[in-house]
């Protein structure tokens, strides 16, 4: 087993976004930007949600992700995929879309076995085509609050070759002694949480998957734990399963999931309320040893020499790329919220209880979008993707699944306390329905949930005009005082008024 070595830490770190949104298009255009101007920057892809993206890729006949899994090393497992999916856009088969995660423990073998093979060739193909043409490091984003199918996703990013692995949302104090064990084609196993302070064991064995003649040498990718405080970190560097390569410490205002305030307090709109409790004492981060990134509000030249100043290798930066040109946020979307934010009327709010993980979560205030309450009040409460379920102990002693954003007589007979459903909502398929490739065009009809930093002070220094556009490149440029290259100039977008400002209920994931 071998590690990774870079001539030097990333200076700048793009965030791993949403279900979708920092694609394989986003970190290639970002490793690639980083290796044209010498200086070190990784791109991440989005590891949430795969199954889905990429099987509506395949559907809508995307000639690239057919090519990444055609470069897969297992011919009849790649080929398999593609005779499922390619092209089947046809309605009377869509119950044919890839199974929730549960099935990893409730199904039977075959299907198990053909859950563990997709996930598997999707993260391999992701990664694959974002390490396509460049040299630069290319990571891979997850969420340790999505367990079930943690084994199998990883095990395809290595496949790929993945450079780095970072997770947040939870204790990924397991990941570390996963990835030792599958860079050595060693059977690992994952302790999933259950209801109560039980775990359940989940096993897998990349031997039983990959043929003899197929298995090639596999390297060891840096493991970057993304946490919010001193004490985490210190608890991951003394007691997690391997090394700890390095952390990304996220303030409050970041996008997506934040951790819990540590006091109980909230402000007039709604809004957890962080305090110095809440910071984290980065002398003692530094103690560690380990090199560490600064997140959510830090876009700029004077925040990256802030950080720096601090001890900080560098910064991760997540809102300024969902909004360039190559981030796979609908365009719609993308044009709406870089028009408000250029304008200054863009509202973020950081709310306590809409995510099913119980996490806090940034979410945009955009009409015809979950945030819209109407719109809230018109979706059919459903679990269509089943990542952020709850594991619990069925009466008959077997492992069920809940989630407080499905159906409330549903979660109630589960077990669910009817309390934990008000405000719920279905995170996985609304940030599935923000990205250009989360819904089949035939059956889009699923309302967007959009997240994004509380930071927009960036979006002046990329955007020439509020219809304007920028790309990854000029954000890198930008945050490293590098010359702009002269790409952007000119380039403008559709306004927009041709949809009175409105985020319509689908696009095309052309």
């Amino acid at each position: 087993m071998t590690g990774h070595v870079f001539s030097s830490e990333p200076e700048l770190i793009q965030g791993g976004m949403g279900v979708g949104i920092s694609s394989w298009q986003l970190a290639r255009s970002v490793a690639e930007a980083g290796e044209n101007i010498g200086r070190p920057v990784l791109g991440v892809v989005s590891g949430i949600g795969l199954a889905t993206t990429m099987v509506v890729r395949l559907r809508n006949g995307d000639s690239s992700t057919r090519r990444a899994l055609e470069a897969f090393p297992v011919p009849e497992i790649a080929q398999g995929i593609i005779e499922r999916y390619w092209l089947n856009t046809n309605r009377s088969s869509l119950s044919r879309t890839p199974l929730k995660p549960e099935i990893l423990v409730n199904g039977s073998d075959e299907r198990k076995a053909e859950f563990t093979r997709l996930l598997i060739a999707v993260n391999f193909a992701e990664v694959w085509l974002a390490k396509q043409g460049h040299s630069g490091p290319v990571g891979i984003n997850y969420l340790e609050k999505v367990q079930l199918p943690r084994l199998p996703e990883i095990f395809g990013a290595l496949l790929g070759g993945v450079d780095y692995v970072l997770m947040g949302a939870g204790i990924p104090n397991q990941v570390p002694g996963v990835l030792d064990g599958l860079a050595d084609w060693k059977e690992v196993s994952y302790k999933i949480h259950v209801a109560g302070s039980e775990k359940y064991v989940l096993s897998f064995d990349p031997k039983a998957i990959i043929p003899q003649q197929y298995r090639m040498p596999l390297t060891r990718p840096k493991f970057l734990a993304i946490v919010s405080h001193h004490v985490l970190a210190q608890a991951l560097a003394l007691k997690a399963t391997g090394e700890v390569d390095g952390f990304v410490v996220e303030g409050p205002i970041a996008g997506g999931h934040n951790a819990p305030a540590r006091g109980k307090e909230f402000s007039e709109s709604g809004e957890p309320v962080y305090t110095e409790r809440d910071k984290p004492d980065l002398a003692k981060i530094r103690g560690l040893g380990k090199p560490f990134w600064l997140a959510g509000g830090y876009a700029s030249p004077e925040k990256l020499r802030e950080a720096k100043s601090m001890g900080a290798a560098g910064i991760q930066v997540g809102s300024a790329f969902a909004l360039c040109d190559e981030s796979r946020l609908r365009d719609d979307i993308k044009r709406e919220l870089r028009r408000k934010s250029y304008s200054g009327v863009i509202e973020v709010m950081a709310n306590p209880v809409i995510s099913p993980s119980g996490y806090p979560f940034q979410v945009v205030r955009l009409e015809g979008s979950l945030s819209d309450p109407e719109v809230y009040g018109a979706r059919k409460r459903k679990c269509r993707m089943g990542y952020l379920v709850e594991a619990y102990r069925t009466a008959k002693g077997g492992i069920g699944f809940r989630c407080p954003a499905e159906p409330v007589k549903a979660y109630v007979k589960k077990g669910g306390d009817v309390d934990s459903t008000q405000g719920r909502v279905c995170i996985c398929t609304g940030l599935a329905a923000a990205s250009a490739d989360g819904q089949l065009r035939q059956a889009a009809s699923e309302p967007p949930i959009v997240t994004l930093g509380q930071d927009h002070s960036f979006i002046r220094s990329m955007l020439p005009s509020a219809d304007g556009s920028y790309s990854s490149e000029d954000v890198i440029r930008s945050i490293l005082s590098i010359a702009p290259s002269g790409r952007s100039e000119g380039r403008a977008t559709v306004s927009t008024a041709e949809t009175g400002g409105r985020v319509p209920k689908s696009t095309t994931a052309e």
